[in-house]
């Protein structure tokens, strides 16, 4: 080989060229030519692409046979690019320029012009919650976005993988493993009666609430629950009178008799600020709600997604008094 790092054959490429066809379609050799065009010696283009000279002379071999042109050529002690060389120079500076681009991370976008509905499943107790300081800090910070709530649904994981839903906040009570979950925070059901209820006129002891008209909320019409499974124990048995499908219609029932029902805590204070009701512990045990976050991992680095998620994360957290739970483990449907 010579210095120029080009074989003493001037006429070799042409051989090679003889009764054969074009190699496939390989993209590699890309940025091979655009360094040979740039150094106009191989031995320098070798250098540039961390390559051997023998390996870059191998590679100018399968550049010439792809292109049917020798691009360089000897001219005194150094190597001038062909006509057809020069031609396609720019061009593939201009491809590399792009595919460079297109490899990179996103530029982080401007939010603030994203125009783009993002769904949220969550159950309606949750999503009163949610929603007020999600739009208050959606007006600022991505004014154009629309937001969607929607009830839990009943399928799964499906909406998440499908796109149909952008995020579900709640209990998730059955994880897929294809998707993303974030522990928020753990609420805790709570007892809610009239002010003024004669439950509340003395300690509320477990004979006394399961001696009360009880309200049961269940998306399925059940009437009992974890609490009644918690009073079985103690041998006792609570009347439950009515049952509604979600927190809010239960609040409207309370303040005007002496029924007397139990929900999350988060949600029960947030409506004693508009609901003459009285909160008060439940005098048994149940388990501790795990309230998360999912989504599929197609819009993990989104950035208008990574904003509703921290969003999410900022107003739940924010408005829980206890810390995150260990996890999203899933409970019994209600």
């Amino acid at each position: 080989m010579s210095e120029t790092g080009v074989g003493d054959r001037q006429g070799g490429w042409a051989d090679e060229l003889s009764g054969r066809q074009g190699p496939s379609l390989d993209l590699r050799l890309l940025p091979a030519l655009d360094a040979l065009l740039q150094e106009h010696s191989v031995t320098g283009a070798a250098e540039r692409l961390a390559l051997s000279p023998p390996a870059m002379s191998r590679t100018l071999a399968k550049i010439r046979l792809a292109l049917g042109d020798p691009v360089l050529v000897r001219a005194g002690r150094g190597l001038v690019p062909t006509p057809r060389a020069l031609e396609l120079q720019p061009r593939v500076r201009a491809l590399l320029r792009e595919a460079e681009l297109l490899l990179s991370p996103s530029p982080q976008k401007d939010l603030s012009r994203v125009s783009r509905m993002l769904t949220i499943v969550a159950d309606e107790a949750y999503a009163a919650v949610l929603a007020p300081n999600l739009l208050n800090r959606a007006s600022v910070e991505v004014p154009m976005a629309r937001f969607a709530f929607t009830v839990e649904s009943t399928h799964g994981s499906a909406p998440l993988r499908e796109g149909s839903v952008d995020i579900e906040v709640g209990v998730i009570d059955e994880p897929s493993p294809e998707l993303r979950i974030e522990p928020l925070f753990q609420d805790r059901f709570t007892g809610v009666a009239r002010a003024g209820h004669p439950l509340l006129a003395a300690e509320v002891t477990a004979e006394a609430f399961a001696s009360a008209r009880h309200v049961s909320v269940s998306r399925k019409g059940r009437m009992a629950g974890p609490i009644d499974t918690a009073l079985h124990a103690l041998g006792l048995h609570r009347e439950v009178i009515a049952s509604v499908p979600n927190y809010g219609e239960a609040l409207l029932m309370i303040p005007t008799g002496d029924l007397v029902t139990a929900m999350p805590h988060s949600v029960a204070a947030g409506a004693r600020r508009s609901v003459n009701v009285e909160l008060f512990d439940l005098p048994v045990a149940t388990e501790p709600i795990s309230i998360c976050q999912a989504w599929h991992p197609r819009h993990e680095t989104e950035p208008v997604h990574m904003w509703l998620r921290e969003a999410v994360r900022a107003a739940l957290t924010h408005s829980a008094s206890s810390g995150p739970p260990p996890s999203c483990a899933p409970r019994a449907g209600r």
